[in-house]
């Protein structure tokens, strides 16, 4: 399934002694709203006192690009834990919305380290420039005149059996 962008907004049940309890807002990336309430309350319980049982949810939004047809620099900081311990990454994607570069990134994670998406915490994502990059596979890309060039084309041929060999190479 693909992952999309999700703004929940949570809070304590109001008591008789905290009448208006403090509301607490996070960016989460799931795979469905229902998988974004849970990430909600497992991070929320790692940060205050308190569970699924004695707060209650607000409002859960998806949050979409403002530009997803522009080519855009991500910086993702993640925590993540492997079979030896709990590390701390920066990784760098190119990608046209958030969530196609959290896709990379757990695409990434999952055949360079070996980690599953339920060890991986998402600490900040933000939109860095070109010039800002650190990473040579990002800033590779960065240049105006930039070519791809088409190696080894095959023309098809209408017929089974051709007299002549195809001609791959092309200046």
């Amino acid at each position: 399934m693909p992952i999309h962008e999700f703004q929940v907004v949570g809070r304590h049940v109001p008591t008789e002694r905290d009448a208006n309890p403090k509301i607490y807002r996070m960016r989460l990336f799931a795979q469905t709203s229902i998988h974004a309430k849970s990430r909600f309350w497992y991070f929320l319980s790692k940060i205050v006192k308190m569970k699924k049982s004695t707060g209650e949810i607000l409002n859960v939004t998806e949050i979409f690009e403002d530009k997803p047809q522009k080519v855009k620099n991500f910086g993702v900081f993640i925590r993540y834990n492997s079979r030896s311990g709990t590390h701390n990454i920066y990784k760098e994607y190119r990608d046209l919305t958030r969530c196609g570069a959290i896709a990379q990134m757990y695409d990434e994670m999952a055949s360079r380290h070996s980690a599953r998406e339920s060890s991986i915490h998402i600490i900040d994502i933000k939109e860095i420039a070109a010039s800002l990059t650190r990473r040579a596979n990002t800033k590779q890309f960065h240049d105006s005149k930039i070519k791809f060039p088409l190696a080894h084309r095959v023309c098809k041929s209408k017929s089974t059996f051709v007299a002549n060999r195809p001609n791959t190479f092309f200046n």
